[in-house]
């Protein structure tokens, strides 16, 4: 029943992107604006508690940052590292081909780099919290741009494998507010230990590059998407999609 569910789910995602290509890429950008959303909360409280204990603002940051998934879940918009694991179902089951669902990762991708970079750009634009955001903004980034490339992986790795335990969530539980609990808890065990989620590094990027546009390191930047985006698809298509997909090949094989 559960691989039922994520295979629907998938197919009806390529069904979509193949039909209707542009309202796809429409629900793309508003999942980027989602997570702009959510690093406005985040970022915000955390300059803002920072201020008081640099380990408070980082749990601050944290806390709230599942309002991202919550819009994405409740408003109906495409996130690609979610679509990670739904969308390599049907070719696990071989209802799909490899080559049949990259369209789909190609589009959603893009319009969740542009809702992500507009927004965060905008904040930044804004001069909202201009006293507080740039010391807390510049130690993110000092993070963020400072990596040994096998841990990214692996911090990316780890951070979709969670980020798609909250989507599984999200097509199993039935209650609307069971599922705001599980996803905010849920969301809180990659942002707390900093791993690395792609499309929620394109909006801190994109805010990083309008407030320190002299000094930002572009070459990094790319690296870092690059190597980020690679470990979030096999934390979703292969660490959590593949056993879902083996705990469950044998009921499919009797029916």
């Amino acid at each position: 029943m559960d691989l039922e569910l994520l295979e629907e789910a998938g197919l009806k995602k390529i069904k979509s992107t193949r039909n209707e290509p542009f309202t796809y890429f429409l629900k793309a950008i508003m999942a980027g604006f989602y997570l702009g959303v959510a690093s406005i909360l985040s970022y915000s409280l955390g300059s803002i508690f920072a201020t008081i204990d640099p380990m408070l603002g980082k749990v601050a940051f944290a806390v709230l940052f599942g309002l991202a998934f919550i819009l994405v879940v409740f408003l109906n918009a495409e996130l690609f590292t979610g679509n990670c694991l739904t969308t390599i179902i049907p070719v696990y089951t071989k209802k799909l081909k490899f080559v049949e669902i990259l369209p789909n990762w190609i589009i959603c991708y893009l319009g969740n780099f542009i809702g992500a970079s507009f927004i965060g750009a905008l904040f930044i634009l804004s001069g909202s919290l201009s006293h507080q955001l740039p010391d807390f903004l510049s130690s993110v980034l000092v993070y963020k741009l400072n990596f040994d490339i096998t841990q990214l992986i692996i911090r990316s790795i780890l951070c979709n494998f969670i980020v798609c335990i909250a989507s599984f969530v999200s097509y199993k539980v039935k209650s609307e507010s069971a599922k705001v609990i599980i996803l905010f808890i849920v969301i809180i065990a990659f942002v707390l230990p900093g791993f690395d989620h792609s499309i929620a590094n394109m909006v801190t990027f994109a805010m990083g590059i309008t407030a320190f546009p002299s000094t930002i390191n572009y070459s990094m930047i790319l690296l870092n998407l690059l190597f980020s985006t690679f470990g979030n698809i096999l934390g979703g298509s292969i660490l959590l999609a593949l056993p879902l997909y083996l705990i469950h090949k044998p009921s499919l094989i009797k029916e």
